[in-house]
């Protein structure tokens, strides 16, 4: 018998607000992040949903200025990999943030 603790799903949507979108140093930093937690993560975008610890599949949503992104962590740290996601997206992935219309 084996003893595990209860997983846990959490949702946390989100908006890329850098000006560049999700190109490949964001994805890649996104990627990092969740590669360092055990949980489970998939991202959604309109129609498409990807597995948050690929590179190749997170980089196919072309994730420009402005779309939201629901972030889907399901694990036993889900909590503590949806705030370290935020912090980037808060953080604008340390880039210029979209400038308004």
């Amino acid at each position: 018998m084996s003893l595990r603790p209860p997983s846990q799903e959490l949702r946390l949507t989100v908006r890329v607000v850098n000006a560049q979108g999700l190109h490949a140093r964001p994805c890649h930093a996104i990627v990092t992040r969740a590669l360092a937690r055990a949980s489970e993560l998939r991202i959604r975008s309109r129609d498409r949903e990807v597995n948050g610890k690929s590179i190749l599949e997170l980089m196919t949503l072309s994730a420009g200025p402005g779309t939201e992104l629901e972030l889907v962590a399901r694990g036993v740290d889900a909590e503590a990999l949806l705030a370290d996601l935020a912090q980037l997206f808060e953080g604008c992935f340390g880039e210029e943030r979209e400038r308004p219309a």
